[in-house]
């Protein structure tokens, strides 16, 4: 969706899987106290993307499985600016001023009223206009798309030309706004659509005034029936070596992200077909290819079989990578 930069250096932290679920406190037990619940996880993958010069498109990952959220809280600094449904997981800031920095943070609710802590802020800064602009960008042209499996969709456009430059580009599904790419992207992968349902999709450009587009042309696309493998979702590349560490032996794990219209923030490793650990980055995820160590064993020629799975935007976990066979010390 986005050109790849080089690796970014990210740090992550590896969790039991036990240890990740919420921690519920002071059961009732024989003095009859009720139970405290853990407020809801801060909200991953918030990014920020100018839109124009007065409009910054936020997005942010659906919650995990099980997760009660109702509602969210979005902060341009200490203020909050918008308060959101819980089905809502992206919403344009409008009255920016052209020039300027601005960062972003979200808040979950869930349905007691408890706030989660703040989300890891975004920053975007918002293009200059050099003169009044009344001339909106080119239609993006030769819209093309295609269901990858049961809960996806690839779609592809070409670049728009404008007097002052595309500052974004806006995907629109049956009429309704559910991204927005930067100046540089041909392509999205949308996810969080539904099994053998009927899609339309069309695509404008927008500048830095602020002016859109016409929409380009119509898209129609149908996704699989039932339930399938998602190997469109899985991690690619997938390499897996032993490594010696202060008389331990560690795995070295390096993959390619799958293809998300949003952030891909946490994976879960499997060692001998068996969940093992979950991998959250603790701060800015590489989007480029992605690297991960962990301890495993003291003993030389133990065999391990490992793959992972990212978690996907709409909360749901994709398909595995490719498996790998690793022997310590081999």
């Amino acid at each position: 969706m986005r050109p790849i930069p080089p690796l970014r250096t990210s740090v992550a932290r590896t969790l039991p899987l036990a240890a990740a679920a919420l921690l519920l406190t002071a059961g009732c037990g024989l003095t009859g106290e009720k139970q405290a619940v853990a407020p809801p996880a801060a909200p991953i993958g918030v990014t920020a993307q100018a839109g124009s010069s007065s409009t910054v498109h936020l997005m942010w990952n659906r919650p995990g499985p099980g997760a009660k959220v109702t509602g969210y809280e979005i902060y341009q600094g200490d203020k909050k600016v918008k308060d959101l449904p819980g089905e809502q997981y992206m919403v344009d800031i409008s009255g920016l001023k052209p020039s300027s920095s601005y960062s972003f943070t979200v808040r979950a609710r869930d349905d007691r009223g408890t706030l989660s802590p703040e989300s890891r802020a975004a920053t975007a800064t918002t293009p200059k206009v050099t003169k009044a602009d009344k001339k909106p960008p080119t239609v993006p042209g030769a819209l093309a798309g295609r269901a990858q499996g049961s809960r996806s969709a690839l779609l592809t456009w070409k670049k728009s030309t404008d007097d002052q430059g595309v500052v974004s580009y806006d995907i629109y599904q049956s009429g309704t706004k559910i991204h927005s790419a930067g100046p540089r992207d041909t392509r999205t992968v949308v996810t969080g659509l539904r099994p053998g349902t009927a899609y339309v999709f069309t695509v404008k450009a927008r500048d830095a005034a602020d002016n859109s587009s016409q929409e380009s042309r119509t898209v129609r696309l149908t996704t699989a029936e039932g339930a399938d493998d998602g190997r469109d979702t899985a991690p690619t590349d997938f390499r897996a070596v032993s490594v010696a560490k202060a008389g331990a032996y560690h795995l070295e794990l390096s993959w390619d992200p799958p293809e998300t219209d949003a952030v891909v923030m946490q994976y879960r490793i499997q060692l001998n077909r068996e969940q093992t650990t979950s991998l959250i980055w603790g701060g800015e995820p590489p989007t480029g290819r992605a690297k991960h160590s962990f301890y495993v064993d003291r003993k030389k020629g133990v065999t391990y079989r490992v793959r992972i799975q990212a978690m996907l935007p709409d909360g749901t976990y994709g398909a595995y990578s490719q498996e790998r066979t690793v022997v310590t010390g081999g």
